[in-house]
């Protein structure tokens, strides 16, 4: 833990001055649009899920094809987030968002003029790479560009957004459900490229990160892209400090451009994160990559991805129904997490995450016992067992949106160090992608061993596992300027500390002005 003269001169000037304040318009701006990317993913879950009931009928496979269909793209998005660490080094966090939206746009196009399973598993693989990279960059190009004060707030939105995709993917099932079979599915597939053609062309008016051109000594374009991210000159000036700080870039530095740091150009950060880390490094990283196991490993895409089945198994059979309760799983998913981002500022993330999962908790045991009488039931038909499975399926999504959905991606994003983030974000999604893609594609085979309702019963007991870990792992980050949260985990180099003394300094002469 750091003490509290390492975190008390920025967070009296920055945080709580600017949390009193609206939130900055334009860095409002720069995180939706980034955010944006993550509608790829979200759109591609929701459309699959039920796309996948006319794939099976009109190209003929199996179950198990099915389940390899729907969990293959997240394991293909590794390769997307693994290439992403590297290219928002090189080319900036701008560029990549765009290179993202180009490559799920061929995807999407690839998979719509699909004409067999082969075809369309070829257009899975290019989308997942697209996915991949727009999950990794999406926080933290928004986590870097984002105020202390309302981080929680905007960096959020990532997560609004995969949940606007899902709610999206579902009305395309349920509108072009009505068309030919053959005709229905490749529309509802087709038709995710024209998010990724308004990503492209929007993330052009953005700026770049302030961290990145830090991190490659163009400090002069940092300043101005700051002062307009900024609520005041000063909280400008405090926050390049920090970068600065952290980047190891001497706090009394004024020139417009310097050399680039040598530790931040990307040949040692790997052997820092996986081979030789130290301990601050290691708790960091695997506070990282546990938020993000747990998160998917807690069953969410079963929930999602397979909703219509469940609700077959739950006694629904009719297709419109089923893809009509869908449809309102995800309005009731994107509604919660509305709620989040008002939320995450104020309540602090761990508040809310112990409370999102301790629902979920409680929502996974209903659902898991409700499928189970309904099992066990002679005929099947057991209304209020159905009510309870509905019931608990709403209140899953909405306990998961409300904590654990949109605080991964938060959390993560601010507690990895300026010279490790891209590269540790790369590593934490990739756990995300394969945790999710093995979920996913063992669902079904899991349930026709062990029962529906026990696969429930199992997603809740890791939820209780997860639990656990977040009350023991998780500190507190609201209000923390990102170098702040560096100290809160002790990831900040020695080689800063002169730096960083500048910058209480230069805090400590503001708080005299003010007196």
């Amino acid at each position: 833990m750091a003490s509290e003269h390492s975190l008390g001169a920025n967070s009296a000037v920055v945080a709580p001055a600017a949390a009193n304040r609206p939130i900055n318009r334009y860095a409002f701006a720069c995180a939706m649009l980034a955010s944006m990317a993550s509608i790829l993913l979200g759109y591609d879950i929701g459309v699959m899920s039920g796309a996948s009931i006319f794939i099976k009928d009109d190209l003929k496979i199996s179950d198990t094809q099915v389940e390899i269909l729907l969990g293959i793209l997240n394991l293909y998005s590794l390769v997307g987030s693994y290439a992403a660490g590297f290219t928002s080094d090189w080319i900036g966090r701008r560029y990549t968002i765009v290179f993202a939206a180009s490559i799920f746009f061929a995807g999407a196009l690839l998979m719509g003029f699909a004409t067999n399973y082969s075809f369309l598993m070829f257009g899975r693989f290019v989308a997942g790479i697209g996915v991949g990279y727009a999950l990794m960059i999406a926080p933290v190009y928004t986590a870097e560009v984002s105020p202390a004060a309302s981080r929680g707030f905007l960096t959020s939105f990532p997560e609004v957004f995969i949940n606007f995709g899902i709610l999206l993917g579902y009305v395309s099932n349920y509108g072009f459900s009505h068309l030919r079979q053959s005709l229905g599915w490749r529309l509802m597939l087709g038709v995710g490229s024209i998010p990724s053609v308004f990503l492209g062309v929007g993330v052009l008016a953005m700026p770049e990160s302030p961290r990145w051109l830090v991190m490659k000594g163009r400090l002069g374009e940092a300043r101005s892209v700051l002062e307009k991210t900024s609520d005041t000159p000063e909280e400008a000036k405090l926050r390049l400090a920090d970068i600065k700080s952290a980047a190891g870039i001497p706090a009394d530095c004024n020139d417009d451009v310097v050399p680039a740091p040598k530790k931040n150009r990307g040949d040692a950060v790997w052997k820092e994160l996986l081979l030789r880390p130290t301990p601050q490094v290691r708790r960091v990283l695997l506070t990282a990559i546990g938020i993000h196991f747990f998160q998917q490993a807690s069953g969410i895409d079963s929930v999602v991805l397979y909703s219509p089945r469940v609700f077959q198994k739950a006694g629904i059979h009719d297709n419109n129904k089923l893809l009509g309760t869908t449809v309102a799983v995800g309005f009731v998913k994107t509604l919660f997490i509305l709620v989040a981002t008002f939320l995450l500022d104020r309540l602090g993330r761990r508040p809310l995450l112990l409370f999102s999962t301790g629902g979920m908790i409680f929502s996974l045991a209903g659902l898991g016992l409700g499928l189970t009488l309904i099992d066990h039931h002679p005929d099947g038909k057991l209304p209020w067992a159905v009510g309870l499975c509905i019931v608990s399926i709403l209140a899953y999504v909405a306990f998961f949106s409300i904590g654990l959905g949109p605080i991964t991606w938060v959390y993560s994003s601010e507690i990895l160090p300026l010279r490790l983030r891209a590269q540790g974000a790369s590593i934490a999604v990739a756990v995300n992608r394969v945790t999710s893609g093995v979920i996913t594609m063992t669902f079904i085979s899991l349930y026709k061993a062990i029962t529906i309702g026990g696969s429930f019963f199992l997603y809740g007991g890791i939820a209780a596992v997860a639990w656990v870990f977040f009350f023991t792992c998780l500190p507190e980050t609201r209000g923390r300027t990102l170098e702040e949260v560096e100290d809160l985990f002790g990831t900040r180099r020695e080689e800063t500390k002169e730096a960083a003394n500048g910058v209480e300094m230069a805090s400590a002469r503001e708080n005299d002005k003010k007196i």
